[in-house]
C-alpha cells in the first residue's frame, strides 16, 4: 500500500467550521477533524471508547465534567458513554485526530475513496 498525506484525502463538511477525513480499515479508523473557532459545539456521547490527539491549534476538550485546556500533542481517552465535545480557542483551526478500533459504522464512508484508488486494505468493506 502507498502513504497517502492527510491533505491528498477527500474531506468533507460535517457542519460549518468543521470539516473531516478518514484512513483505515473495518478494524481501525483514523479520522482527522478539523475545528475552526466559533464553530457549533455539539456535545455528544457513543457507546465506544474513542482516542483523540490534538496535533495542532488550541481548545478545550471537554470529556465529562473534565474542562481539558489542550494543545499540540495533547491526548486523551474518551470513555464510552462520556459526553464530550472541543471548544477550540485561539485564531487558528484545532487538527483533532481520533481514533476508532473497530471503525464507527457511520464513518465507514470516509473510505470510499480508498476503494476508489484501489488502496482497499484487509478488513475494508467491499463496495
Amino acid at each position: 500500500m502507498k502513504a497517502v498525506k492527510w491533505d491528498e484525502i477527500p474531506d468533507e463538511e460535517v457542519r460549518p467550521g468543521v470539516r473531516r477525513r478518514g484512513f483505515g480499515t473495518r478494524d481501525v479508523l483514523l479520522v482527522m477533524n478539523e475545528c475552526h473557532p466559533g464553530m457549533d459545539l455539539r456535545p455528544h456521547s457513543h457507546e465506544f471508547d474513542q482516542l483523540a490527539l490534538i496535533v495542532s491549534g488550541t481548545a478545550i476538550y471537554h470529556v465529562g465534567d473534565d474542562h481539558n485546556e489542550v494543545g499540540p500533542g495533547s491526548v486523551m481517552l474518551v470513555p464510552a458513554g462520556v459526553e464530550h465535545y472541543i471548544e477550540p480557542t485561539g485564531n487558528d483551526p484545532v487538527m483533532n485526530l481520533d481514533v476508532f478500533a473497530p471503525a464507527r459504522e457511520d464513518y465507514m464512508h470516509l473510505l470510499d475513496w480508498m476503494r476508489e484508488r484501489g488502496m482497499v486494505a484487509e478488513g475494508t468493506p467491499p463496495q
